[in-house]
C-alpha cells in the first residue's frame, strides 16, 4: 500500500482573469523538503515575504528574498519557510506586459522595497480577513493594476485575445489551433505563429496552462483533485498531477489549499 502524501504547506488562493494570488504557510517540519524541484510556468511570479523567508534558486545563481520576481518560463526552484505570498501575473495581461518591460529580459531579479511598497502588508491583511478569498482577489487585482500603471504597456493583438477567450470558454471541449484560427479569420499557420509571437507559448501549451489554472481554482472551491481534473478537462487526475508538478515543482497533493 502506498502511504498518503504528507502536506508540506497550507494556504489560501484566489484567482481572476490574468492572475492569481497564493499565500502559503510553510512550516519548518522534520523531513520536509528544503525546496521544490526545478520547474517553469507561464506566469510571472512575484514573491513576497509576509514574515517568512525564501530563496529562489535559478540554474546559475540564487535570488534571495524578501521580495523577488521570476520571469515566465524561467526554470527555478523555491526554498521557503514561514508565511510567503506568490502573485502570479500572466504575461499577456496588461500588468504582465508592464512586467516584461520592467524585468528587461532577466530570468529573475530582486524587487526593491520601493517597488514592493506596501504589497506585503496588504496581502497579509487580506489573508487574515474574515472573507480571505474575496480580499485576496481584490488585493491581487489592485497590486497588478498598480504595476500596470507604471508603464505604457499595450495588450496583445486583438486576434490573440479573441483566441484566448475562445479557448477559455471552450475548455470543456478540446480547443485546437485550427478552430481558434477560424474564429479570427486566419490560416492555422499564421494564427499559430502570431500566438507564439504574442504570448511566448504554442496554442496547445497555453490551453494546458488554462486547464491547470481552472483545475486549481476548482480545487480551492472544494472539489477533490480528481473532480477538479475532470472539471478542467484533463484526461485524468494523473495528467493533472503531472502537469502541476512540471509547472510548480511539487505534487498538488502536497498542498492543503482553500
Amino acid at each position: 500500500m502506498v502511504a498518503p502524501m504528507s502536506t508540506i504547506a497550507s494556504g489560501r488562493l484566489a484567482f481572476w482573469e490574468g492572475g492569481s494570488l497564493w499565500v502559503f504557510d510553510i512550516p519548518d517540519a522534520p523531513g520536509a523538503p528544503d525546496r521544490n524541484a526545478m520547474h517553469a510556468h507561464h506566469a510571472f511570479q512575484l514573491t513576497f515575504s509576509l514574515g517568512g523567508r525564501f530563496n529562489l534558486h535559478l540554474e546559475d545563481r540564487v535570488v534571495p528574498g524578501p521580495h523577488a520576481i521570476v520571469a515566465p518560463d524561467a526554470p527555478h526552484a523555491f526554498e521557503a519557510r514561514g508565511l510567503v505570498a506568490l502573485l502570479f501575473i500572466e504575461p499577456e495581461s496588461r500588468a504582465g506586459r508592464s512586467l516584461t518591460q520592467l524585468i528587461e529580459g532577466r530570468p529573475a531579479a530582486p524587487i526593491s522595497p520601493e517597488q514592493a511598497r506596501d504589497a506585503p502588508d496588504l496581502i497579509k491583511r487580506a489573508y487574515e480577513h474574515e472573507s480571505p478569498k474575496d480580499a485576496l482577489r481584490e488585493t491581487g487585482v489592485f497590486i497588478a493594476n498598480r504595476i500596470a500603471g507604471h508603464t505604457r504597456a499595450t495588450e496583445p493583438d486583438r486576434r490573440v485575445r479573441q483566441m484566448i477567450k475562445w479557448a477559455s470558454d471552450n475548455l470543456d471541449e478540446t480547443p485546437g489551433i485550427n478552430a481558434a484560427a477560424d474564429r479570427v479569420d486566419l490560416s492555422p499557420g499564421r494564427a499559430s505563429h502570431l500566438f507564439v509571437e504574442e504570448t511566448g507559448l504554442p496554442f496547445r501549451t497555453y490551453v494546458l496552462w488554462l486547464r491547470l489554472v481552472r483545475a486549481v481554482d476548482a480545487h480551492t472551491g472544494g472539489l477533490t483533485l480528481t473532480q477538479a481534473a475532470q472539471e478542467a478537462g484533463f484526461a485524468d487526475s494523473a495528467h493533472f498531477s503531472r502537469t502541476f508538478k512540471r509547472m510548480f515543482g511539487l505534487p498538488a497533493a502536497a498542498l492543503e489549499i482553500s
